[in-house]
């Protein structure tokens, strides 16, 4: 029973966000080919996006359809896209405005200033540190005054995003950092580390969510860190997002162009992603001028374009259904319509209890087959689309076939993307 497993008011907007932009963007940006160990060549003297426009990158996200973003602020090579006072590895240090730049600082108000929540990705390795594997406690100060540093001037941010790699074998005082992120930002959405995340990685960069697709997780569970000062205590209410790349590279490639994925295949990872009640994070490398390759924006704003043609004007919604004997929906307008894809969705805000779940349609009401099953299912929490191909149908029903606990649906929407009969 999960009944008393429920997300904060905080995960409930989060996973209704569903599309987010990510871009990864500082001084490997300039340095293709090279990665966050070779300090020697990764100089801030190299950092100079002399075009750079937020705005640009804000309203790509707006025209996409995406409701948050996250940036890098720091990667693992430590070097700070904010004018750091603790280090000298950053935008102070470069050419870029004489020094006097202040990347997070344009990014934050161009995203707010579109009613976009915001997020900072912060690596917590940091290779340009000498404090990382010498000193522990020296490191975390470290860490805690530049994470203030992102948490306090700027406003209200939504999501520190915490990548991993690098940080394997490392101890961090996750009780003190975390701790001072929340009280810095009380309504602050943590992903995947420090031992308490809202959000989790969804265990692969392919836009691809397990199914079923449980938001309550464990001690254990395959896609939350298992180690000791990360691992979950209890199960807990952890939401999954797919983090992937438009083209080959997380940083920007004079191949990304070229590379970048086919409308078909945004639109497979979106079915496999929020189809499956996951966040989608899409990333784009701005490039070196500071502006995202119009080629790239241009495709993510045809993908969402896309999502919203699919999924922008159901046909009918819950209220067209009649809720029959207890846990099924029946829809029957009395004609005959085409459907393809019905979505469905829990109220998340009460827990998730279906477990398994079934799709039905009868062709003609007068059958004596009855209606005819196109589609199951496990889990459904905040959103799963069942797709099938087009059928001419009299009634659709949705049955709950085994729920752990009260079943309360949010919505019931059913859609025609297809051409029949338009």
């Amino acid at each position: 029973m999960t009944d008393c497993i429920k997300p904060s008011a905080r995960q409930v907007e989060y996973q209704d966000w569903e599309l987010g932009f990510f871009m990864h963007f500082g001084v490997l940006t300039f340095c293709e080919g090279l990665s966050h160990n070779d300090l020697d060549k990764l100089t801030p003297a190299r950092f100079n996006p002399v075009k750079l426009d937020c705005d640009q990158w804000a309203e790509t996200a707006v025209a996409a359809g995406c409701k948050y973003s996250v940036l890098t602020a720091k990667h693992h090579d430590g070097f700070a896209n904010w004018p750091s006072t603790y280090t000298d590895f950053s935008v102070a240090s470069s050419p870029w405005k004489d020094g006097k730049g202040d990347v997070i600082r344009e990014y934050a108000e161009a995203f707010k200033k579109r009613g976009l929540a915001v997020g900072i990705y912060y690596s917590p390795y940091d290779a340009s540190s000498k404090t990382f594997k010498q000193d522990a406690k020296a490191y975390d100060d470290y860490f805690i005054n530049q994470i203030s540093e992102l948490l306090v001037p700027y406003g209200e941010i939504d999501i520190v995003w915490f990548d991993g790699a690098g940080s394997e074998g490392h101890k961090y005082d996750w009780p003190r950092i975390v701790g001072e992120i929340r009280r810095m930002q009380p309504d602050i959405l943590i992903f995947q580390m420090g031992g308490d995340p809202d959000i989790r990685w969804a265990g692969n960069e392919a836009g691809i969510a397990p199914y079923p697709n449980w938001n309550v997780v464990g001690p254990g569970h395959p896609s939350v860190p298992a180690d000791d000062q990360l691992a979950l205590k209890a199960p807990k209410w952890v939401a999954a997002e797919c983090d992937s790349m438009l083209s080959e590279r997380w940083f920007h490639s004079g191949k990304d162009v070229q590379e970048m994925k086919a409308l078909d295949t945004l639109m497979g990872m979106y079915y496999q992603s929020v189809g499956r009640g996951a966040n989608m994070l899409v990333n784009i490398g701005p490039g070196p001028d500071g502006r995202l390759p119009e080629e790239c924006a241009g495709r993510l704003v045809e993908f969402g374009r896309e999502v919203k043609r699919r999924f922008g004007s159901p046909f009918a919604k819950l209220c067209d259904f009649e809720q029959t004997d207890g846990n099924t929906w029946k829809y029957a307008p009395g004609k005959r319509f085409f459907v393809d894809h019905v979505v469905i969705q829990e109220d998340i805000a009460k827990g998730e209890h279906i477990r398994w779940f079934e799709v039905l349609v009868n062709t003609d009401p007068g059958s004596y087959a009855g209606p005819v099953k196109v589609f199951s299912g496990e889990s459904v929490g905040h959103k799963v689309i069942c797709r099938f191909p087009v059928i001419t149908a009299s009634q659709v029903f949705v049955r709950i076939v085994e729920a752990d606990g009260p079943v309360s649906l949010r919505s019931i929407e059913l859609f025609n993307t297809a051409d029949t009969g338009k």
